[in-house]
């Protein structure tokens, strides 16, 4: 049984870091993309990052570039996602999710985690 659990959201000043984690179990985590969503109130889900299966080619959105690093440990089951100058409008629930954006399982929403929320607000 495929699980994602994210953690490592919460409240932070505009500015401000957070790193988030996600815990991969049931599936063989080093063969697949893996990808960062977030999801805004009212609005639909954006991809932010995703991370090829052994980590070498990385993905990101224009609008975090710069300030986000995707990174994973195959080791480990784990993906992270280092956020880094965070602005009110990166306020949303983050998504841990099996697969590359263009691949069925993400557009399917077939494996995401249940979210962890990040507020950005001062």
């Amino acid at each position: 049984q495929v699980q994602l659990v994210e953690s490592g959201g919460g409240l932070v000043q505009p500015g401000g870091s957070l790193r988030l984690s996600c815990a991969a179990s049931g599936f063989t985590f080093s063969s697949y993309f893996m990808t960062w969503v977030r999801q805004a109130p009212g609005k639909g889900p954006e991809w932010v990052s995703f991370i090829s299966a052994g980590g070498s080619s990385t993905g990101i959105a224009d609008s975090v570039k710069g300030r986000f690093t995707i990174s994973r440990d195959n080791a480990k089951n784990a993906l992270y996602l280092q956020m880094n100058r965070l602005k009110p409008e990166d306020t949303a629930l983050y998504y841990c999710a099996r697969g590359a954006p263009w691949s069925s399982d993400y557009k399917d929403r077939a494996y995401w985690g249940r979210g962890t929320q990040v507020t950005v607000s001062s």
